[in-house]
């Protein structure tokens, strides 16, 4: 067990020469062991000889299914998501890929459900930004790592919607622009969110505007739990804005999202 874990530390060691790991960033790194098996590795050092990847930085967030790292590209700051394929709830992956009719063909396998993830968090970004939502730019994905723009600036990012103080007239004005969002979401990319809440929209401090993120497990209007998804946002966004005086009912707000 000693060995093993010595050897993680060695190829983590190897990583932060290889991947220019910003000095600063490195036990970040080294405490993210679990995150970089050996072809993660060597997919971000690609990733670093393609010019995509100047330098690593530490970490920004921990989810259930990946960690998201801070690094240096060529003209812009990047996030760097990456879906950890031991450790990640598989099941519950499994239920949003399979029923889209995008990934049909993906083998049940933790591997396959991984990767298509990772691919469908990047098609689910570009479809959200061309339907004119605020979203992370996705830039390229390789196996289990997603490569974006970076929301925030000078290595913080923005706040999660949930952390920031609002009075009743700023949380109702990003009520309306998330509303609004949604509807776009479903009435031009023809995609619900399925994870919408104050954990998944983060918001600019400039102005206050909201940003989604976490689309993973976004699904087309065809996949066949679409409905009780929306159902679900918009039960989430409701119960959250309450506390502004929104005062919607459910049925009301769907009818605003919905396409016609």
């Amino acid at each position: 067990m000693r060995r093993d874990l010595e050897k993680k530390v060695r190829r983590i060691d190897k990583a932060t020469d290889d991947l220019r790991v910003r000095e600063k960033d490195s036990d970040s790194l080294k405490l993210e062991e679990n995150v970089f098996d050996v072809p993660t590795l060597k997919n971000l050092y690609n990733l670093s000889r393609k010019g995509i990847i100047e330098a690593m930085g530490g970490s920004i967030s921990t989810g259930k299914e990946a960690n998201v790292f801070h690094a240096d590209g060529s003209e812009r700051e990047l996030a760097i998501k990456i879906y950890r394929i031991n450790t990640s709830t598989f099941k519950a992956m499994e239920a949003y890929i399979t029923k889209d009719p995008r990934f049909v063909n993906i083998r049940p396998k933790k591997r396959d459900i991984v990767f298509a993830w990772t691919r469908k968090e990047f098609q689910n970004l570009k479809r959200a930004r061309s339907a004119g939502i605020r979203a992370p730019e996705p830039i390229i994905t390789e196996k289990n790592i997603l490569i974006m723009e970076f929301m925030g600036e000078n290595e913080v990012p923005f706040p999660l919607l949930k952390n920031v103080a609002l009075d009743k007239e700023e949380g109702q004005r990003i009520y309306h622009i998330i509303v609004e969002y949604m509807r776009l979401l479903n009435t031009e990319a023809k995609l619900v969110h399925a994870d919408l809440s104050e954990y998944n929209i983060l918001i600019d401090p400039k102005d206050l505007s909201p940003v989604f993120i976490d689309m993973g497990q976004s699904v087309t209007l065809e996949h066949p739990n679409a409905r009780e998804f929306l159902h679900r946002d918009v039960l989430n966004i409701l119960r959250y804005f309450s506390r502004f005086g929104i005062k919607e009912s459910p049925e009301e707000l769907l009818s605003k999202i919905k396409a016609k």
